[in-house]
């Protein structure tokens, strides 16, 4: 699919999103209270040119420096620009002018509804499969977000590349996007309607997960999924058998990161100090880190949160000087485990 496509579906064919005729590029209705409160500030005209389909807004934003993939219309920029603060900067790329017109020319208005002296924003035109051809600074960014975006790449292990290049040393990618359960055929990938909506353009989730390791994302951490019914009869018979999932991962920036989880004996603690998250931080879908008591973790998981802006929010016991084997609290598991303690092998059922 041609970037001119793409440009023509979401400048030209949609003037709205109730012009999609499916439900993939929608966003789901569990949004937290406070980012409600920050949604109903931005401009009518920036929400009905919205087309994403999950959060894109990570923990402890605070003074951060975000780049937006695919940033549309802005609702996403313009809503973590209110999260980040005067200190933080948020910045948008896109492909599509008419969508970059509606974004840019709200700046003031939403400086002004957020209490900003100056707009902490800007928006730059171009692909996100080409970052090095804009003015960005190389691991100048804290986070990375994009929402709905990547499976509309026509190179897409180029986006991880250049999110990765863009990205500081623990900085990390948080973006939702929608995966096939299988690779998708040839001839479904060449219908504009069902790239436009978000479905042939998608990654086999097995093959999303081998280019983020490609492009130096060890151990990509799942955080929400949701499966998508697309609702529109006609499209579903064009895309059976597929399934999509629309899901959120984190990719951090982080290079000794290792291929599985391994058991160093370590531990954190978390103070409960994340605005919005008093009682417990949810870092993936399989770790639920309570406040005040003593989480075990991974060598990763524990990287994942001292060497990022996370660690102030945690207490940290233990270190690398000795290794006891892979983590089974992550799902790991030991062939050792097949044996019995005298070296026979354990019977299965």
């Amino acid at each position: 699919m041609s970037h001119e496509s793409v440009q023509n579906y979401y400048g030209e064919v949609l003037q709205g999103s109730a012009d999609l005729q499916t439900n993939a590029c929608c966003s789901p209705d569990d949004i937290p209270a406070h980012i409600k409160a920050v949604l109903s500030q931005i401009h009518d005209e920036v929400l009905t040119r919205y087309y994403g389909c999950g959060l894109i807004a990570p923990e402890a934003l605070e003074g951060a420096h975000i780049l937006d993939l695919g940033c549309g219309a802005g609702r996403d920029v313009y809503a973590l620009s209110q999260m980040v603060g005067p200190r933080g900067r948020v910045v948008g790329v896109d492909m599509t002018p008419a969508q970059l017109d509606v974004a840019r020319r709200h700046q003031a208005f939403h400086a002004d509804a957020f209490g900003h002296e100056v707009s902490n924003v800007e928006f730059h035109h171009g692909f996100i499969e080409q970052l090095e051809d804009l003015d960005l600074e190389p691991g100048s960014f804290d986070i990375i977000v994009s929402n709905c975006v990547i499976n509309l790449a026509t190179d897409k292990a180029a986006v991880l590349r250049g999110a990765h290049h863009l990205l500081k040393q623990g900085g990390e990618m948080y973006f939702s996007d929608v995966y096939a359960d299988r690779r998708v055929p040839e001839a479904m990938a060449a219908d504009e309607v069902l790239y436009g909506e978000c479905l042939s353009g998608a990654l086999y989730w097995n093959d999303f997960l081998t280019l983020s390791k490609v492009a130096g994302f060890n151990d990509p951490r799942m955080v929400t999924a949701r499966p998508l019914t697309i609702e529109n009869p006609k499209l579903e018979a064009r895309v059976a058998p597929l399934k999509f999932l629309s899901a959120t991962y984190r990719l951090f920036k982080l290079p000794e990161l290792e291929a599985d989880c391994e058991d160093y004996g370590q531990a954190v603690v978390y103070k409960g100090t994340i605005p919005h998250a008093p009682h417990a931080l949810h870092l993936d879908d399989h770790h639920v880190i309570e406040a005040d008591k003593v989480f075990p973790v991974c060598g990763n998981t524990w990287m994942m949160l001292k060497d990022t802006r996370l660690a102030p929010h945690f207490d940290f016991i233990g270190d690398f000087s000795n290794h006891y084997g892979i983590f089974e609290g992550c799902g790991g598991k030991s062939p050792f485990n097949a044996f019995g303690r005298e070296g026979a092998a354990v019977p299965c059922c």
